[in-house]
């Protein structure tokens, strides 16, 4: 067992400096055991009991209703660990490629990363394109084998696959610590640099030729990258387990080495990670960017993300890159869009108090210094990614979020949900940038853009449990038009007489269709005053209300010249009101008289996907009215594909070809032009622009 012990359990300790802070993201695919490995390491390092319940009785991950209804996680969550006079703020990230939002807000705040991947699937190519990620953004990563209990495959297997997977090269990736098996099962493990056993391992064990061989390996690998270790070593002198730890600290800072260990469900790993963790993985100080970690510098820190409490409201994740963060503080609030002015009152926040998270409990703390994770209540002003500082510095650079392409329309169960609708979708977006909100003005929808179907059903929950909002969802529409396939006239006769003035007007329309994209023209050709000429204005109003609501399926009319050639008039009878009817009226007429054609809007689409892939995503587009373009090489191995696609088409294509190609490839869209619909589908898409 090791003899590295923690604080007081269910106590975070305070922080002395950035130097004895550790930042690290667990990543992985749904299913890998990323929130199990959570826990244990929380069990190891006596912050919760063997229940998995944090020491005052609340669950430790995963609380939400929504997480315990799907079975994964869904938001980024904080487990500040203590650990020999360390503290280790571990960010549980979901895996669901829904929730990739929450993913980059934790590698965005991480200082390294333990990729955890199961042996039973060992590297699936959205973790291969993670890792990749994260090779080109320099943050130091380690590798945890879960579920080696109830794999076939070796511990060494494994690493080969992931070493193959990765494309590492020779001696990049290494166990530090070497599994015992009994019967086939971990039941412990040996530092191979100290020789200290953990679990049931024992003397023997740290004995055995097959540990012998793999420190040696490990000891000849870090050696390479160190004159003096080298020296040492080919001249077999003994090397001292403080030398060879720096060794592989500067190794793995310089993410020239990856080390690798095993885990389990049942906590076999978890006391070897967090050793490895505070020995080897870097602080804050050695972070590559502005910020420089240091408590003492002006204040730099950052929204992560933000959550509400029925108590407390409003909560804030925050990361302090540099300088201090302390209660009773005004800071400055900038970020995209917003001035930087130290004059900007309005983005001036008052600190009120800080709390460190750990479940769903707050715990308060006196300061938050450089490099550490805090939350901070009723920020209201603040949104994700936006900085906190004293208003003199540029603001941090967010990270990428991924765009919500799945639209989701949605309408109030009743009039009581209609009342708090508006307010609850403005918190909800405010909480999760993965989220668009749209009031399409076309369709005249209120449409939620999310990331994919779990994303949909997870938002549609929070405004169910957290705001007791219910909302029906409908069928999605697309913004469809009409437009005249040929040359037509019409004329519009309103004469009504009952009493006092009437209502007196007669107007004949020519109507000639546009190429494309034209818009609409009106124009006047009337001979020898038949229409006066103060009411041709009125005659262009009623046509253009007319043409907002459509001649035949009820979409807008587009791409025709409107020509008034005759009509007749009353000098008493006439007015403004006549003429916009009398003109609607002979618009309609026309329409009767002539075919009329239907508009589709169409998007310009990119799709990045695997190479192994790329002949069943362009099958499918294809099927969906396609026209490919193009394409070109992206990164080793993925093609960039560029198509139009009618909009219709795409309602759930970021399902379909998640589906398609096994959560590999991503796509974008924006929108291009309308064009015809095809006679052949016009039947199917004219039920008002629904996908049939």
């Amino acid at each position: 067992m090791s003899d590295r012990t923690s604080a007081r359990a269910g106590q975070a300790p305070p922080v002395s400096g950035p130097d004895r802070l550790r930042n690290v993201v667990l990543i992985g695919c749904s299913g890998v055991g990323k929130t199990t490995l959570a826990e244990s390491l929380a069990l190891a390092a006596g912050m919760i009991g063997r229940a998995g319940q944090v020491t005052e009785g609340t669950t430790v991950s995963d609380f939400e209703p929504i997480e315990t209804k799907q079975q994964h996680s869904v938001h980024l969550a904080v487990l500040p660990l203590p650990w020999n006079g360390a503290k280790i703020n571990l960010l549980d990230t979901p895996g669901h490629p829904d929730f990739a939002a929450e993913l980059r807000a934790g590698l965005h705040v991480a200082d390294a990363a333990v990729f955890v991947v199961s042996a039973t699937d060992p590297v699936t190519e959205p973790t291969r394109l993670l890792w990749h990620e994260c090779a080109e953004a320099g943050i130091p990563r380690a590798i945890a084998v879960a579920k080696l209990d109830v794999a076939r495959a070796g511990f060494e297997d494994i690493l080969t696959a992931c070493h193959d997977a990765f494309g590492l090269g020779p001696d990049t990736l290494r166990p530090v610590y070497a599994p015992v098996l009994r019967d086939g099962v971990p039941c412990g493990s040996v530092d191979l640099l100290t020789g200290r056993t953990y679990g049931e391992a024992t003397e023997s064990d740290a004995a055995a030729p097959s540990v012998a061989a793999a420190r040696e390996s490990l000891i000849e690998a870090v050696s390479g990258q160190d004159d003096t270790l080298l020296e040492r070593f080919l001249s077999g002198e003994p090397i001292d387990a403080a030398m060879l730890e720096e060794g592989i600290r500067r190794e793995v800072h310089d993410c020239a080495l990856h080390p690798a260990l095993a885990v389990t469900d049942a906590g076999l790993g978890a006391a070897e990670l967090l050793d490895l963790v505070v020995t080897s993985f870097p602080d804050p100080t050695h972070r590559r960017g502005p910020a420089s970690g240091d408590p003492d510098s002006p204040l730099a820190a950052q929204v992560v993300r933000i959550a509400s409490d029925p108590y407390v409201g409003r909560i804030s994740l925050v990361r302090v890159f540099a300088g201090t963060l302390r209660p009773d503080m005004h800071v400055h609030v900038s970020g995209p869009g917003r001035s930087t002015a130290t004059t900007d009152t309005e983005s001036d926040e008052r600190i009120t108090t800080l709390t460190s998270p750990f479940g769903k409990q707050q715990r308060p703390v006196r300061e938050a210094l450089a490099g550490d994770l805090v939350c901070v209540p009723r920020l209201s002003g603040a949104r994700i990614g936006d900085t906190l500082g004293d208003g003199e510095h540029d603001a941090l650079e967010s990270w990428p979020v991924p765009e919500p392409l799945l639209p989701v329309p949605i309408e109030p169960h009743s009039k009581a949900d209609d009342d708090k609708l508006t307010q609850a979708l403005a918190r909800l977006c405010a909480e999760d940038p993965a989220v668009r909100l749209e009031q399409n003005p076309d369709t005249h929808q209120l449409v939620l853009w999310c990331t994919g179907e779990a994303h949909a059903d997870a938002v549609l929950d929070q405004l169910r449990s957290r705001y007791a909002v219910h909302v029906d969802t409908v069928p999605y529409q697309v913004a469809l038009q009409e437009t005249f396939g040929s040359a037509s006239s019409g004329h519009g006769r309103l004469v009504k007489q009952s009493g006092g003035h009437g209502q007196y007007a007669i107007c004949d329309l020519q109507v000639e269709p546009l190429p494309t994209g034209s818009g609409v023209e009106f124009c006047e050709h009337v001979v020898g005053g038949a229409v006066p000429r103060h009411f041709i204005p009125s005659v262009e109003k009623g046509v253009r209300a007319q043409l907002s609501k459509g001649v035949a399926t009820g979409h807008p009319l587009v791409d025709v010249r409107i020509t008034l050639v005759d009509g007749k008039a009353h000098s008493v009878d006439s007015s403004d009101a006549a003429f916009q009817t009398a003109a609607a009226m002979a618009l309609k007429d026309a329409a009767e008289h002539a075919s009329i054609r239907l508009l589709e809007p169409v998007a310009a689409v990119s799709v990045l996907v695997p190479d192994e892939y790329q002949g069943a995503v362009l099958s499918d587009l294809s099927g969906r009215r396609g026209r490919v373009l193009g394409s070109e090489l992206g990164d080793e191995g993925m093609t960039r594909l560029r198509a139009e696609v009618p909009e219709i088409e795409l309602a759930r294509y970021p399902i379909e070809l998640r589906a398609l190609s096994r959560g590999t490839a991503e796509f974008a869209r924006t929108h291009l032009r309308h064009e015809l619909v095809p006679a052949a589908v016009a039947d199917r898409v004219s039920g008002n622009g629904r996908p049939g």
